[in-house]
């Protein structure tokens, strides 16, 4: 009992030691990789992809899975895009109600998602995806293929502004990083989303609205979405249909490789933070070492299997979402 019990005290840590030991075998390789110019890329290309993948987090905990992001980033994005230079181009003026509303935007359709879920009975793979496809249409439509440039230096200096070498960017991340923790484990929504991806007869038994919880719970994810859209826009300077493009896969990557459990009610928000760290390592460290753009997604589908062969918990591999 004892060694089964330090075992899954340690399965806990493995992330950790993944993304620790990633660092150490890209150093090896490359000793600029262990540069703090190198960091804040790291940072840089985090910040996006955290944002998300925190969102998808609070789904995931409730036994949930949501595969909307790419659409919904996509609209949030250009909706932020629009109102910004329609109200002057510059979030220091009228500018900055684009960021409110940008957040609306996502929580309005991380809403419509969690009901078409709940209400509809239809399972969250197949409704949040099919919402994904709309949300990459409807931004299509408002943009007609075309890019969104911003030029605003307010706005850009979440990317061009650094302290102690990082841009403000990866602090405001942080920030709302900690804003999601503060929700997951310090306010009662946050708990029974563990209730409910830990066991949704016995959390029904236990008087909780399931189906509530679960729309609140893709609310949340769509907000989260919306700031990961404007951080990508902060980033690239311009908002697009393709701003969401492999947020899919960064994001639900991410949440598996950092501990969180698919079947729900295990993990968080920290573990998702390891988890975009290692994937985001993987794909820098491959650049510093020079390895040629064709084998770079190979190596980091091999990289990624490993690494959630290491952090994934073998007694759920019976489990099936």
């Amino acid at each position: 009992m004892n060694r089964f019990l330090a075992t899954d005290a340690l399965r806990k840590w493995v992330p950790l030691l993944v993304l620790v030991g990633l660092c150490l075998f890209f150093t090896a390789l490359n000793p600029n990789f262990l540069s703090l110019r190198n960091f804040a890329r790291i940072a840089i290309s985090s910040s996006p992809a955290l944002m998300v993948a925190i969102g998808v987090t609070f789904v995931i905990l409730m036994g949930s899975i949501d595969l909307s992001m790419e659409g919904t980033v996509a609209v949030c994005a250009v909706v932020f895009a629009l109102i910004l230079n329609a109200l002057g181009g510059t979030i220091a003026g009228r500018g900055w109600v684009a960021l409110p509303a940008a957040l609306l935007v996502g929580a309005a359709l991380g809403a419509i998602n969690g009901i078409v879920h709940v209400k509809l009975r239809i399972p969250s793979f197949m409704a949040s995806l099919s919402l994904g496809f709309v949300g990459i249409g409807l931004s299509l439509l408002i943009t007609g293929g075309d890019r969104i440039l911003i030029d605003d230096p307010p706005f850009r200096s979440l990317l061009t502004v650094r302290v102690e070498g990082f841009p403000l960017m990866a602090y405001a991340a942080l920030a709302c990083l900690l804003v999601a923790w503060f929700i997951q484990d310090h306010t009662t929504v946050g708990r029974n989303f563990y209730a409910v991806g830990g066991g949704e007869d016995l959390a029904r038994a236990s008087g909780l609205n399931v189906g509530r919880l679960r729309i609140i719970g893709f609310v949340l994810a769509g907000v989260f979405y919306a700031l990961g859209a404007i951080f990508a826009v902060a980033r690239l300077g311009i908002a697009e249909t393709e701003t969401g493009r492999n947020f899919m896969f960064m994001s639900i990557t991410s949440v598996v490789v950092g501990g969180t459990a698919l079947r729900g009610g295990e993990g968080g928000v920290w573990n998702t933070l390891v988890g975009v760290l290692i994937v985001n390592v993987i794909g820098n460290g491959m650049v510093v070492i020079g390895l040629a753009d064709y084998c770079q997604d190979g190596v980091l589908g091999l990289l990624v299997i490993a690494a959630v062969y290491l952090s994934t918990d073998r007694r759920s591999l019976s489990f099936v979402k």
